[in-house]
Order: structure tokens, then sequence, then C-alpha cells
């Protein structure tokens, strides 16, 4: 009697040959064949399993009378008897171990790709840089790399500083704010100057401290005030004419995006391939008025808003920072208290 791959059990008796591919681990009882087992090891060479080659091994992987699930009979015929199925076998053990991972957040997903326009003569065309914050236990500043090596222009810095003063209102209004922060473009080897990235920077923080990854198909372009409001940039049609052109010669797949704000919108005047591509769903522009908008399409997670009680929502981008920023005070209220006392013994 025949049966459907899916309602075998152990027991059942499995007639193997040439190109057969394996849905259960079975233990050969006549014949040999050779299987392709590199869905288990990784090697491309066929080994040969036979019912009259019987040795002891230091794994079933090893054994030369077991045939296992997933695999392929590449030569020969035989017969065996099913001994497990499902999740049972070798195959499905890989699998378990592999879901038991848990994915670890990639620094390069807590970076922004922010957008800047560069200027030849009359030709201006907008050109993405990745900008990357790292936090840590401090005194409540946020450290402009590109002033400190007196590459940051006097209105660069003054975005970056503006960034101190919405954190510490939002965040630490009643508490020290233990934090420093470092912002920087990465593989910058010029000046950089203007506002227009101060929102990206902020994204790149509020990641940073909350943990959260950013999507990196998505730029961003636009000012930012203490208040989180975002603000209207120049250059915004070079801006995402560049990163649309770098998409598209990567490959556009529809999740490629820019991030600007929404009363830009209106003075857009863009090439008619990147209308064309925004029509189609191809290419995105996102129109925010906030940093909690923003925030919200770059990580897929709701930003928040404080409750009666004047909490944020648990598990929200803002939730996440202030509970964050909470605990570095602590830290270092505790830190303060033992050094006070005389230090550890």
């Amino acid at each position: 009697m025949e049966v459907d791959a899916p309602t075998l059990v152990p027991g059942d008796l499995l007639l193997l040959s040439e190109g057969d591919r394996l849905s259960a681990d079975a233990r050969l009882i006549d014949g040999s064949v050779e299987v392709d087992v590199s869905p288990l090891t990784g090697e491309s060479q066929p080994v040969v399993r036979s019912a009259t080659r019987s040795r002891s091994a230091s794994s079933p992987l090893e054994s030369d009378d077991l045939v296992f699930s997933g695999t392929l009979v590449t030569a020969g015929e035989a017969e065996s008897v099913v001994y497990t199925t499902g999740m049972g076998t070798q195959l499905g053990r890989i699998a378990a171990l592999t879901q038991r991972v848990r994915g670890e957040t990639s620094p390069l997903q807590r970076q922004v790709n922010g957008l800047s326009v560069l200027q030849l003569g009359n030709f201006a065309f907008g050109h993405p840089s990745r900008i990357t914050a790292r936090v840590r236990m401090g005194k409540g500043e946020v450290v402009d790399i590109e002033r400190e090596v007196e590459l940051g222009g006097p209105l660069h810095s003054k975005g970056v500083l503006i960034l101190s003063g919405f954190l510490g209102a939002r965040y630490a209004a009643e508490r020290p704010l233990s934090l420093s922060a470092s912002l920087v473009f990465e593989q910058s080897y010029g000046g950089v100057e203007g506002d227009s990235a101060s929102s990206a920077e902020l994204y790149a923080l509020l990641s940073a401290i909350s943990g959260l990854p950013i999507r990196q198909s998505l730029a961003v372009t636009g000012s930012v005030n203490q208040h989180g409001q975002v603000q209207a940039i120049g250059g915004v049609n070079e801006k995402i004419e560049g990163f649309f052109d770098v998409c598209r010669a990567r490959g556009l797949t529809g999740e490629q995006g820019v991030l600007i704000l929404a009363s830009n919108v209106k003075y857009l005047m863009l090439r008619e391939d990147v209308v064309s591509a925004v029509e189609q769903g191809r290419f995105h522009v996102y129109p925010v008025e906030t940093v909690d908008e923003g925030i919200e399409v770059l990580t897929g997670t709701p930003a928040g808003e404080r409750d009666a009680a004047g909490k944020y929502p648990e598990g929200s981008v803002n939730g996440l920072v202030e509970a964050r920023l909470a605990a570095l005070t602590e830290k270092q209220a505790r830190f303060g208290r033992t050094f006070q006392e005389g230090g550890p013994e």
C-alpha cells in the first residue's frame, strides 16, 4: 500500500530509488544507495548507505545504514524502515535549533541614511550619508564629532545642540539627563554644514537609546526643533532624486523611500522617472510633520503618547527611550553614592 509522505509513521516501509527525496529518517534493511546529504552536512559529495554495512558511529549522520529526511537518492535501490518523522528527524532538529537562536540587531541597523546636496559649479545632486550614534552613561552632552575635528560648521553644530534640548525636555524634565552620546557622518572626509540632517541625527539617537533597528531602505532629510517638529529644508528635489538613483542602481524593491517634511510636498518638482516609480509603488515619499511620525515609519514601532499618569506605553519608542534614560540615571546615582561613601572595598 502506498501512503502520502506527510502520513508516514515509524515502521512504514520505504522503497528507495534514484531521484527520491526522503521525507523521514529510515534504516536500510536491503540494498544500497548513494545519497546527497548536503542539506544536513554541507558536503557536496554523495555518500554510500548500505543495509550490509553497519558500524558504530559517533553520530547518526555517520551511520552506514541510515538515511535522512531532506536528502536525495542519487543512485541505487534499497528498502528501508521509517524510524522517525517530523521534528524528530535530523533535519527537524536542525530547524528547531535555528528557531531558538535569537536574532540580534546588527550595528548597521542602528544607522540612518541622511541626505545632503553636493554642488559642483551649476550642477547640484543629492548624496546619501551614513549617520551613526553611540550612547553611554554621562552628563547630558551630545558630542558632535564633526565639530570636534573641525569638519562641522556652526549651523550643523547648532542643530546637534538642539537635540540635547529635545532629549532633556521630553525624557528628563524632572531628573538628570545621565546620557553621553556621539554623532558622526561615517566616512565623511569634507566639511558638513547646515541643519537639514538634524532630524536624521535625532532618529539615530532614538534608535541607539531604545535599541530599535532602523529600516535601511529609507533615507531622511529635514531639520528639527526642540519641540520635535520637523522643519522645511532646501534641495529636497535633488535629495530625493539622488537617493532614488542609488536605489535604482541596486534594484528597486518597493521598500525604498525618503522621509521629508509634509510642507515640502507641494513644492516638489521631481523627474518623471521618480514620479512614475512612486505612482507604481516601487519608491515612496513619506511626508511627516513630527519626529514621532518619522520614527514610527523608520522603526515600524508606535512612538507612543503619555497617558493620564504621564507614562508612555510599554514597548513604544518613547517608552523604551525614557526607560533606558531612567536606568542610566539610577546607575549614575548608585555610582555617586558608592564614591561618596568611600568607594568599593
